[in-house]
């Protein structure tokens, strides 16, 4: 990678000298051409000395002068074809660094971009829960295309420009004098102070613009994301008139950036075209004094212009950089975004063989935070709503244990506090007698298998999402996990079998089919614990117990917790945990808890004689 940007910079180098060489080539021509003309036009031969050609030795274009080529004199002719190779030369040089330090740039915004998404992932789940998707792409996009631009903008334009208004001013000085150097210093300064006054005061619109185009990302992927939400309230032109008025206000920023945009580009070439004129009169005097030549006045017109190249670019550049620097300002922003949820120092790997798998909550205290995005950290504290109150008991190693209560109590978070997306506010969580913490997240992970209550699958086959939740796994492995959950022969039924697509968040498939892919990938991770978030909400009764059957041949030698609504699919569970607000009101087997005759057989009679098998409308 070294030597592409030694490379890189070495055909810049190149190509800068070929560039302000051009112009001098070009003087001697015009310069030339003259002393041919009189020649000719008075029939006689052009001597030694008469033709100075400033960068070949004399002797050379003595003996040349009266030679020809093709019919023409040979020094202009080499001087067309040298002025013709110079212009190629300096675009080979150009268009060879721009492809030799692509891989450069290429690898920096693959590298940015790995780190970038990896950090991404590493966020804790409040964070996921408080940002925009759409908004988050949007950041991470222009950030990763920003460090390609400042790359080039600062090592290609940047450098090489400031080095050729060096030569070119010390080429005027030596050619001219005074006065045509402090011209072009005079020219530029004016210039760059202009254009760094201006950009500065643009910078805001640019901001706004970056604002209010991630808020109309986010605005289209999540109603897009809502679809069928839109459609079944009717509500097209309600999203249709709240797009707008987010590209209303974009379009208001728009204006007012392009109008300064207008404003900068118009007084950098006024303040262009005065020095340019300025220094073409300066010469112009000179070749009227005799001290200067035609192709003098040529060389000056030729250097500034080809000044002006680099020069509006610079603007431009120094433009761009700074919304670059806008967009990297956010990503790095992102970047540094610390996760709520982190590895201790000396955090150890989890061996559910050797540190057991019985799991303990101890008077575990957990409030959600009611927090709104940040753009600084992506989290704002807001007041907080209790979830868990001094909850306590055990689940032990190899046993299935249910946990039942009403929405709200708090069951979902203790499956979370065990994946560690969340940390609880007082108590602790313990598996295999230790701290969870004292564990690293990874391992703890590695070992449990989940099957979330809200279930969101890849928009790929279906044999991919069974397959995701262990890659390693054969495609043998995967059809005995689809067929554990039941869901092979509908597979089979399917036009393209495992390949079918899902669709995006596996909306192609209906809800008791996402839950058997769900089912199936946790079934084909082949973990010590098993975490069921109602594993069985979405399907019929008669699947239901199918599948129950399924987990407890599967749950034999796990540790499994099943939440469910429908105490009907928990009856044969070794414990059956049930909260209330957060706390632990009863807790047994479902033949003592039914003797006890408290809150549980009152939500299993109430369900019965309801035929509604969901605790929540009790």
């Amino acid at each position: 990678m070294r030597h592409r940007v030694l490379a890189s910079v070495g055909l810049m180098l190149a190509g800068k000298g070929v560039t302000i060489a051009t112009p001098f080539m070009f003087k001697a021509l015009v310069d030339t051409i003259p002393v041919y003309a009189s020649a000719a036009a008075s029939d006689s031969v052009v001597g030694d000395g008469a033709v100075a050609v400033s960068f070949l030795p004399d002797g050379l274009v003595d003996g040349l002068a009266t030679s020809s080529l093709a019919g023409v004199p040979a020094i202009p002719f080499i001087l067309i074809l040298s002025y013709g190779t110079s212009r190629t030369l300096s675009s080979l040089f150009q268009e060879s660094r721009n492809a030799v330090f692509a891989s450069v740039a290429q690898s920096a915004i693959r590298s940015v971009g790995r780190t970038t998404f990896d950090h991404v992932h590493s966020l804790d789940l409040q964070y996921h829960l408080n940002r925009n998707t759409g908004t988050l792409g949007r950041i991470i996009e222009r950030g990763n295309r920003s460090i390609s631009f400042v790359l080039n903008a600062m090592v290609f334009q940047t450098f090489p420009t400031l080095l050729e208004v060096g030569v070119v001013t010390g080429c005027m000085w030596h050619q001219f004098g005074l006065s045509h150097a402090a011209t072009i210093l005079v020219t530029i300064g004016a210039y760059v102070g202009y254009t760094v006054g201006i950009t500065q005061w643009r910078t805001q619109f640019r901001k706004d613009m970056n604002r209010l185009d991630n808020q109309a990302s986010g605005k289209i992927s999540d109603s897009l994301l809502n679809y069928e939400t839109v459609k079944y309230f009717n509500n097209e032109v309600h999203e249709g008139k709240v797009y707008e008025g987010t590209l209303k206000q974009y379009q208001k920023a728009a204006l007012q950036a392009q109008s300064s945009l207008s404003l900068l580009n118009f007084g950098q070439n006024a303040i262009f075209s005065m020095g340019l004129t300025t220094i073409m009169y300066l010469t112009a005097k000179d070749v009227m004094m005799g001290t200067a030549t035609v192709g003098d006045l040529v060389l000056v017109n030729g250097l500034l212009f080809q000044l002006s190249v680099p020069l509006n670019f610079i603007g431009g550049v120094y433009r761009e950089v700074r919304q670059a620097l806008i967009d990297m300002e956010q990503m790095f922003g992102l970047r540094d975004t610390k996760p709520a949820v982190v590895d201790s120092p000396n955090a150890i790997e989890y061996d559910p063989v050797k540190d057991g798998t019985t799991i303990e909550f101890d008077d575990l205290k957990f409030a959600y935070a009611l927090a709104k995005t940040s753009p600084k950290d992506g989290r704002q504290s807001l007041p907080s709503r209790p979830i868990l109150r001094k909850t306590t008991f055990t689940i032990p190693q190899g046993k299935t244990v249910a946990i039942v209560g009403s929405s709200g109590c708090g069951k979902s978070t203790l499956i979370r506090m065990l994946y560690r997306f969340y940390t609880p506010d007082e108590g602790s969580v313990r598996i295999g007698g230790k701290e969870i913490s004292e564990y690293t997240t990874a391992s703890v992970r590695k070992s449990m298998a989940v099957v979330p209550q809200d279930i969101v699958l890849f928009n790929d086959s279906i044999g991919y999402n069974i397959h995701y939740g262990n890659l390693n796994a054969s495609w043998d492995e995967v059809v005995e996990a689809a067929n554990k959950a039941h869901l092979h022969d509908i597979i089979q039924k399917l036009p393209n079998g495992y390949d079918t697509l899902v669709g995006e968040r596996g909306l192609k498939l209906s809800g008791g089919e996402k839950q058997r892919v769900s089912l199936a990938r946790a079934i084909l991770k082949k973990a010590p614990i098993l975490l069921c978030d109602e594993p069985t909400s979405s399907l019929d009764s008669h699947t239901e117990l199918e599948i129950m059957t399924n987990l407890k041949e599967v749950g034999k030698d796990t540790t499994c917790v099943i939440i469910a609504h429908r105490l009907s699919t928990i009856q044969d569970c070794d414990e059956i945990v049930v909260l209330e607000e957060g706390r632990v009101v009863e807790q047994g087997s479902h033949n003592e808890l039914m003797k006890l005759g408290g809150r549980y057989k009152d939500l299993l009679l109430f369900q019965r004689s309801h035929g509604n098998e969901k605790t929540e409308d009790v």
